[in-house]
């Protein structure tokens, strides 16, 4: 994949935010999961450690452990400084202020450093990227998209926002992603038509508020699962 580690901007996030972003229950954390765009994000390692079954893909797989840790101290500071020029974009409940995320944020990045070699030699973490996934069609019950589709709506095109979508309802037999709103804050312009074209394909979607805002005004997913009348192929 022609992906320079120059243009990543590593931030990862816990299994416990995870839980709150996609409403994830017992029922849910037991099933078999694909964290698609999962990046540096300690999701994979704590389920693991639970004795979960979840696969994670990124581009950013790619590259060694080392590589990753320093991509991730080169941007770290750079991310923060950006978050407290836009403070109120942002809601300080759960994670109280700028310094506090960050030691969140970095707690979850070192647990990702960790496990991530392990992961790799077990297919836990695969080197992947919408709108091409290398697994066949709903090898997984439910697959997990958070902060890329919608939130990058002026980077990737509805057409990618569509295929990407497509691809997913290929490989899982329910898709969650999260959250709809772009990096702007704003709603994404994608999302209707997004939705439209899954239910042409005979797809149920719903949008559900979550347990879980950061991002202000960001607390839904959109929920796309498979009709008993039609099936993606």
């Amino acid at each position: 994949m022609g992906l320079h580690l120059e243009q990543v901007v590593p931030w990862g996030r816990s299994l416990a935010e995870y839980t709150g972003m996609f409403a994830l229950g017992t029922a849910e954390l037991n099933q078999k999961l694909l964290d698609c765009g999962g990046g540096p994000a300690s999701f994979n390692a704590e389920l693991t450690q639970q004795g979960g079954h979840v696969v994670s893909c990124d581009p950013i797989y790619q590259f060694t452990k080392a590589e990753i840790a320093q991509q991730i101290r080169a941007t770290y500071g750079v991310i923060l400084n950006g978050v407290r020029q836009h403070l109120d974009c942002y809601v300080w409940r759960e994670i109280p202020s700028p310094e506090a995320l960050g030691k969140v944020r970095m707690t979850a990045m070192k647990q990702f450093l960790a496990d991530f070699e392990t992961g790799l030699q077990a297919n836990r973490y695969q080197v992947a990227a919408l709108p091409h996934l290398p697994f066949a069609n709903q090898t997984f019950e439910l697959a997990l998209c958070s902060h890329l589709l919608f939130t990058y709506t002026q980077q990737l095109s509805l057409n990618f926002h569509v295929s990407a979508l497509a691809e997913l309802c290929r490989v899982a037999t329910e898709v969650r992603i999260f959250p709809l709103l772009q990096l702007s804050g704003e709603p994404s312009p994608h999302l209707a038509a997004a939705i439209a074209q899954c239910q042409l394909w005979g797809l149920d979607t719903e949008i559900v508020t979550v347990p879980y805002e950061f991002q202000r005004g960001g607390n839904q997913m959109l929920r796309i699962r498979q009709s008993r009348k039609r099936f993606i192929r």
